[in-house]
């Protein structure tokens, strides 16, 4: 009987993980405004820890999910962000985009945008599979991804898996609660600046 059992939980187990791993971008949705945001922890380039829970109670949060130093529209993005990041700060709120890509690519990111904020390892695409914007691209995307734009994703993520975050940007205020989001399937369609400012909890 508890062999007929493990083998059932195998199953299930295994039936799990490969439609996790096999999530295409109609399967995300993001979590909602009104949700309480799943806490974290992630370290940045620097292996300095980034703590959610702490980070909340000086004011506001904003969560930016990006796909990594490859990305052009990651780039301009976040050199976007950086361009304007004194006008968030400055209303009490701090800016952390995260990413599957592990702490010594971090840096790459940090060269070609230029940002003073901290750029956040996602390892295990635990933070991405909480806020539901995970998906693993297909074959065309990756090759896309990996050898047109050098991507070199089983390399730079902390598995072979080669999933990645639907581009997506929360606004967690001190309560914790998501006050507002981005979210959009079309990877060309970010946040803006005023999208941000308008939306910060005075």
């Amino acid at each position: 009987m508890k062999t007929i059992i493990l083998f059932i939980s195998m199953i299930i187990f295994t039936s799990l993980g490969y439609s996790q791993a096999t999530r295409g971008v109609e399967d995300a949705k993001g979590l909602a405004t009104g949700t309480k945001a799943p806490v974290f922890k992630a370290i940045d380039a620097d292996n300095a820890v980034f703590d959610l829970n702490e980070a909340i109670k000086s004011g506001s949060v904003v969560v930016i999910f990006y796909r990594g130093f490859w990305c052009p529209f990651c780039n301009k993005h976040l050199a976007q962000i950086q361009d304007s990041l004194s006008l968030i700060t400055d209303k009490g709120a701090t800016v952390v985009a995260i990413s599957p890509e592990k702490p010594e690519y971090l840096d790459k990111m940090t060269d070609k945008t230029g940002a003073k904020f901290r750029l956040l390892y996602d390892e295990g695409y635990k933070i991405a599979d909480a806020y539901d914007v995970t998906f693993t691209p297909d074959s065309k995307q990756l090759f896309v991804y990996n050898t047109v734009l050098s991507g070199n994703l089983k390399d730079t993520h902390s598995d072979d898996s080669q999933r990645l975050p639907i581009p997506a940007t929360y606004i967690i205020d001190k309560n914790g609660t998501i006050v507002w989001r981005q979210f959009d399937p079309d990877y060309k369609n970010r946040s803006t600046v005023d999208d941000i400012l308008k939306n910060l909890p005075n």
